[in-house]
């Protein structure tokens, strides 16, 4: 690519970091470092209704620990600052003058109670809602008294930009090809400055966008509606615009609906997997995979191999699809490979706010380490070492109904019983269970998965002589007495 490529994430600091944000600061930063571009982060806080006290911290704090870092943003500022929009009034003010002066932009006085009581009127009447200039049929000396009756009523005016209805924009949308709209089918003139002062949003990402050098943006496809209205300013104001390239949306893969922040069933901020102790890289490589196909099979992919592969070409078409369960799937690949001393650092402050963090904590998640795809998991799965007798599922006790289990229990008792504490070692726990085999003649299925259950609640789990040995010789001995007491 012969242009220098600069891409910019913008974030709004109105909330915490979403997966459908993080996925717009990834695939950007993703484009950038495999160019050899420059990534760049831009608050936009011109919404000062919306702002939220500590959101750009949040924002930026957690695009940090995925692992995505940039090359210019308000801490580390380059050439083309100041990069929160809140401290670039002054630059919009100047292009906003210079629209006036030229009659592509004018200043309106209608207020939100006429502009309501209008788009009634065209929804009873089964018109499109659009805004209709309150000078249309004014003559100068009209127009001039109505601007001085509304500046004596204390009304303050936003400015609009003068619409060419006849006008065509269009694109070549780096994801959904060539995309047109006419002016017409903008809702005529549209607001770029506030009565406030501040910029709207699609003014002043124009002049950002321009003033910084953007060459390429690429966001989620709900701003396909905005581009029509950002040509319109690149148009008004003479500049080239960068090229666009709008992502799909993502969906639940449950219920096949747009990705809700009202779906509380699904976990969709990044700080939510941070606090529960996933690692950031799963988190990456779960993100880089939603709505972009790197080809071939595999699914697991390091940073700098998802920025050597990522081909903007290959960005999809179609919805992406959050499945909570690949996420997981995913999480547990990396979690199960990862450096034991990390896992255990995860899973430390869970163990420690449970009261767990004893002489055995450190076996404990090294033999849970295989089946964990968040840190927090290990209180669950660890509860059957810290409860008197774990609770059945309706399956386990339809398996422990069988006629031969209060033989196997029995005679495994009686072998651990037997065992004296230096015997009693993990080591020597899976020869006990053969000679059960051997004295009853039960085996396989028949034979494990009775103990397995008595002592631990569950059908499934970690080898059966290391959960036997990290419970206890007394603790599992109770916990099979127990269970043969339930079945009798």
């Amino acid at each position: 690519m012969a242009q220098k490529i600069r891409v910019r994430y913008a974030p709004s600091p109105t909330g915490l970091l979403h997966i459908g944000n993080a996925r717009t600061a990834l695939f950007n930063y993703l484009y950038a470092r495999h160019y050899g571009g420059d990534f760049i982060i831009r608050i936009e806080d011109t919404d000062r209704k919306r702002h939220v006290e500590d959101g750009e911290r949040s924002q930026l704090e957690n695009l940090r620990w995925l692992g995505i870092d940039w090359d210019e943003s308000p801490a580390e500022p380059g050439a083309y600052g100041p990069y929160r929009q809140s401290e670039r009034l002054e630059i919009y003010q100047g292009y906003i003058k210079e629209l006036l002066a030229k009659g592509l932009a004018y200043e309106s006085y209608v207020t939100e109670e006429e502009l309501a009581a209008e788009r009634e009127r065209q929804e009873a009447a089964g018109e499109t809602p659009r805004y209709v200039n309150e000078y249309l049929g004014m003559s100068d000396e009209e127009k001039a008294a109505y601007i001085a009756e509304r500046k004596a009523a204390g009304i303050l005016p936003t400015v609009r930009l003068a619409v060419n209805e006849t006008g065509v924009y269009k694109w070549n949308d780096m994801v959904k090809g060539e995309i047109e709209f006419t002016g017409a089918n903008i809702g005529g003139d549209w607001v770029i400055q506030k009565k406030d002062g501040y910029p709207t949003y699609n003014f002043a990402v124009v002049v950002d966008d321009h003033l910084m050098e953007i060459s390429h943006v690429i966001r989620g496809d709900d701003h396909i509606a905005n581009t029509p209205k950002q040509l319109m300013v690149y148009e008004a104001l003479g500049w080239q615009a960068p090229n666009f390239g709008h992502m799909t949306l993502i969906i639940n893969a449950e219920t096949g609906k747009k990705l809700s922040k009202r779906d509380t069933n699904t976990l969709q901020f990044i700080e939510d997997y941070r606090k529960k102790g996933y690692l950031p890289e799963a988190i990456f490589n779960f993100i880089a995979l939603l709505g972009w196909n790197p080809g071939g099979e595999n699914e697991i992919f390091s940073r700098q191999e998802l920025i050597d592969l990522f081909d903007e070409k290959r960005l999809s078409k179609s919805p992406a699809a959050f499945d909570q369960k690949k996420l997981d799937w995913l999480s547990n690949e990396y979690l199960k490979n990862a450096d034991f001393d990390r896992v255990f650092g995860l899973c430390r402050p869970f163990l420690e706010s449970a009261g767990r963090l004893t002489d055995k904590a450190e076996k404990l998640v090294a033999l849970y380490q295989p089946q964990l795809k968040s840190a927090d998991e290990i209180l669950p799965l660890t509860d059957l070492f810290f409860t008197d007798f774990p609770e059945l599922t309706d399956t386990e006790r339809e398996f422990m109904s069988g006629e031969t289990v209060p033989t196997v229990l029995k005679a495994f008792k009686s072998k651990l019983e037997a065992m004296s504490d230096e015997d009693f070692t993990t080591e020597n726990i899976f020869p006990q269970i053969k000679a059960v085999q051997k004295e009853t003649g039960i085996k396989g299925k028949n034979l494990f998965m009775p103990i397995r259950i008595a002592v631990s609640g569950e059908m499934h789990g970690p080898e059966l002589p290391d959960t036997i040995f990290l419970l206890g010789r007394d603790k599992a001995i109770n916990h099979i007495e127990k269970m043969l007491e339930t079945l009798s």
